[in-house]
């Protein structure tokens, strides 16, 4: 092991590690699990990708907290290094979304023959906007303000105040994760139905996905503040939670006024 303390540097030199090799394999294998499992192909190794991955990353992000709670790596540097890392993350999540939203303009601005040249398709029953999806709206506008109240806590060593926002925000985060799949359950429309249906499917699902990470991101760091892991000056893992989740609850906004205000009328 390296001896962080007596470094004659600011930056970070990380141990030798396995999981990046590990998790590389463990993602091939899921890989190749999915294109057996789209050739109805029953394997394994699907499953057994899948846990490797898991495993890899539980255990990779233990390894980065020993570095900066009982190591003391993270020098101001290094945290900067993240900041820069996290903000490129989520420029590439915003990229991925943008490639469904451009799907769905395309297809709603220029509605073919094939679907009647309306939009939505005059076949399409769509979910009323002020439903369920503004509720789930109001629940994730809340949440962002819950998220700015631990922000405020953590930035005050409020370690209370900070545990109590966290904790709602992550029953928020489920309760969201609830209503979208009832929601679900009562769609006039399945994914096969064409292509508001699938646009539908794909932009509020990976959404939704993006939400359960989130909670659980969340989740991780209300346990880091029960063990008293993030101070005042030094919290960045909560950060990236945070911006993560204002990320979350921006592309929901426009879903809720693109896709099921605007785009379902």
């Amino acid at each position: 092991m390296s001896d962080h303390n007596n470094a004659k540097h600011p930056y970070h030199l990380v141990d030798p590690s396995p999981w990046p090799l590990l998790g590389a394999l463990s993602a091939g294998l899921m890989a190749m699990g999915i294109v057996q499992y789209m050739h109805n192909d029953k394997s394994l190794l699907f499953i057994v990708g899948t846990i490797g991955v898991l495993m890899t990353m539980l255990l990779w992000w233990k390894d980065v907290l020993n570095e900066s709670v009982v190591q003391k790596a993270h020098s101001a540097v290094v945290k900067h290094g993240f900041r820069y890392g996290m903000g490129l993350f989520i420029a590439s999540e915003v990229m991925f979304f943008f490639a469904f939203f451009w799907a769905f303009f395309n297809a709603s601005i220029f509605p073919t023959e094939i679907i009647g040249s309306v939009w939505p398709p005059k076949d399409i029953t769509t979910i009323e906007a002020f439903g369920l999806p503004f509720f789930n709206t109001l629940l994730l506008l809340l949440s962002g303000t819950t998220v700015t109240w631990a922000h405020h806590a953590i930035m005050h060593d409020d370690r209370k105040g900070a545990l109590q926002a966290l904790a709602l925000t992550v029953i928020i985060g489920a309760v969201f994760l609830a209503v979208q799949m009832l929601e679900y359950s009562h769609a006039p429309f399945a994914f096969s139905d064409g292509i508001y249906p699938s646009t539908f499917f794909m932009s509020t699902g990976f959404h939704g996905f993006h939400v359960f990470v989130g909670t659980i991101f969340l989740a991780v760091c209300l346990w880091r503040t029960q063990k008293r892991h993030f101070t005042s000056k030094s919290h960045f893992g909560f950060e990236a939670a945070a911006w993560y989740w204002h990320f979350v609850d921006v592309v929901w906004l426009f879903l809720f006024v693109c896709v099921y205000w605007l785009g379902g009328n």
